[in-house]
């Protein structure tokens, strides 16, 4: 749905502005000066002819610039990002068990999703960056430094009316939403992928593993229990006949006192 909204106002534009040229000489002046563009924006090839001032003669003029790369760079991402994200949904629901299998299916969403992520931001930025060009190409008093005839004092030429370009900064705005819209779904189709729930495992595996070598460690044994030497019978407290207490051997009585 944002794909529709990015190509569909700025695929569809079509724009126009008007210019006055009031001439010493009314009867060769001309009040409406209607000069049409649209999408693609080749505006070299927009021409349109005004009067001199000079008697009948009139001089045929054209906008400068060609910003129809940025615009078609723009539209094109935009509409195959719809034609995928049409067949990602009907995959997504009438295919899921191909979707899922050998786990092709996320890898390959993963990695065009990333891929639209780039495309949208580089093909976003270059369309602001010419629709920028565009408003300073087709402003009308920019054009009219174009005129001869408004580079005479004794002529008055003036701006009529300025292009609308609403629907081409809705363009633009639409262009940065998608960005954010696909860059966000990477997550998502990460987790698809199965990477995210082996890392989750790996992980899990680690920490069981850390604990277990602390049992098996001399740290955990029952070091002070029966198989201990600190808790045995007659360690402590045993004296022999000779009044010499037994030592620390847990092994039986093999003190000094039994030795002889």
């Amino acid at each position: 749905l944002f794909a529709i909204f990015a190509f569909a106002t700025c695929g569809g534009y079509s724009g126009e502005l008007r210019l006055s040229v009031d001439c010493a000489n009314k009867s060769e002046s001309d009040f409406s000066i209607d000069i049409a563009f649209a999408y693609p924006f080749r505006l070299h090839e927009v021409n349109f002819d005004v009067p001199t001032c000079e008697g009948k003669r009139r001089e045929e003029l054209s906008l400068i610039g060609d910003f129809s790369s940025s615009a078609e760079f723009f539209v094109t991402i935009a509409v195959f990002a719809f034609l995928y994200s049409l067949a990602a949904t009907v995959v997504y629901i009438f295919f899921q068990n191909k979707y899922r299998e050998n786990n092709r299916g996320p890898l390959i969403d993963f990695i065009v999703t990333v891929v639209f992520s780039f495309l949208w931001l580089v093909s976003s930025s270059a369309w602001a960056k010419g629709l920028s060009d565009v408003k300073v190409a087709t402003d009308p008093d920019e054009v009219l430094l174009l005129m001869s005839a408004c580079k005479q004092q004794s002529n008055k030429c003036l701006p009529v009316r300025s292009p609308v370009m609403s629907s081409l900064n809705t363009s633009v705005v639409f262009g940065y939403l998608n960005f954010i819209l696909w860059a966000g779904n990477i997550w998502f189709v990460f987790k698809e992928t199965g990477w995210h729930s082996s890392g989750q495992r790996h992980a899990a595996d680690t920490m069981e593993k850390q604990p277990s070598s602390y049992n098996q460690g001399g740290y955990n044994q029952d070091s002070y229990g029966p198989a201990g030497g600190y808790n045995q019978p007659g360690s402590y407290g045993q004296v022999d006949e000779y009044g010499q207490s037994q030592g620390y051997n847990q092994s039986g009585p093999t003190s000094f006192a039994n030795q002889i």
